[in-house]
């Protein structure tokens, strides 16, 4: 009678040491982020952060997002220390809206098999994004799923917590009939809207990620993959201006469904399309997927990363205060009565 094989965790397809020579790398990253609040050292259950003093009766913000589908584009190049520095801004963007400013940040990385370098360049972007937006990497998890991802297939989440002072919460109650609607530009698809990019680009144009993307002086792959930008630093001395209403990041949903989900009842905003010119890279995959418009406005940013409501009388005094910091802004529209919705004139 033959003798029984002894199974192991790595025949099962989980190797555990491979985890832990990959979070030797990782380490040092999680600390060049530390921050006077940071309590407590990586490897910690959980992660211990004090709440900066002198804040104003201080209220939490939390939210969770990944990247979506735009990993796959960093799968297809084999780039993959950007998709961490967008996950960070994007997160920090979701709560900058509601006038937070970013404490920690929070990674889960699920991967099938842990590759050589994948797990810590992915996490030098998180780092990175953490270090630019004055933040710490508290802490997080790396999972390997061999059941749920295919070999070299990963998912990126992250969570993060930021603090406002309780009369400083943007909620867009503020907003009413006659504030400008400014537009701050993107820097392209930022982390939304891949799923259609990617069947228009691979799939309709049938081009490849070093091919040159049309209309661009740039690749395919340096176009999609650009960074997700974080408006933190340009909007941050205007948070505790009374005459700021309201902010809307502008994800999925585009500017369709974004804006609304800050007006309050009784109120829409008129965007004037002609204020700004679409980006091409938004005019290639319109006219290459045969999109319509109100899909396009929807599905991506159309060159328009985020929204600011102001009083209209400090409209230009935004406009001019996100430029010398180095973002593009016009005004865009006004909030007008109406259904709670945007209107695209």
């Amino acid at each position: 009678m033959s003798e029984r094989r002894q199974l192991t965790y790595r025949d099962a397809g989980v190797d555990i040491d491979a985890a832990s020579r990959a979070m030797v790398g990782v380490a040092e990253l999680v600390r060049s982020t530390r921050t006077a609040d940071t309590l407590s050292e990586l490897g910690s259950f959980g992660g211990l952060f004090h709440v900066p003093p002198g804040i104003d009766s201080p209220v939490l913000v939390a939210s969770t997002d990944s990247v979506g589908t735009k990993v796959l584009v960093a799968l297809m190049t084999g780039r993959h220390d950007t998709v961490g520095e967008d996950l960070v801004n994007h997160c920090v963007n979701d709560i900058l809206v509601q006038g937070a400013t970013p404490l920690f940040v929070l990674d889960y990385i699920g991967v099938g098999g842990l590759e050589p370098g994948v797990t810590e360049t992915l996490v030098s972007g998180v780092a990175r994004g953490c270090l630019a937006n004055g933040c710490a990497l508290l802490g997080g998890e790396t999972a390997e799923l061999p059941d749920l991802y295919r070999p070299g297939e990963y998912d990126l989440v992250g969570t993060i917590v930021g603090v406002v002072a309780k009369p400083q919460i943007l909620d867009g109650s503020r907003i009413g009939p006659g504030d400008a609607v400014i537009a701050i530009g993107s820097s392209g698809l930022h982390t939304n809207g891949y799923s259609l990019a990617r069947r228009i680009v691979f799939g309709e144009m049938g081009l490849a990620p070093n091919d040159p993307f049309p209309g661009l002086d740039d690749s395919v792959a340096n176009v999609l993959l650009r960074v997700h930008r974080s408006y933190l630093r340009a909007l941050q001395p205007w948070l505790a201006n009374d005459h700021l209403h309201g902010l809307a990041h502008i994800t999925g949903g585009g500017l369709l469904d974004n804006i609304p989900r800050i007006l309050p009842e009784g109120l829409s905003a008129l965007i004037d399309r002609s204020s700004w010119s679409t980006p091409p890279l938004f005019q290639v995959l319109q006219r290459e997927g045969g999109v319509d418009d109100a899909e396009m406005y929807r599905a991506f940013n159309m060159g328009v990363g985020m929204v600011a409501v102001v009083a209209a009388d400090h409209a230009d005094s935004l406009v001019e205060s996100l430029a010398s910091a180095g973002e593009t802004a016009w005004v865009a529209g006004e909030i007008i009565s109406g259904a709670r919705e945007t209107i695209l004139s």
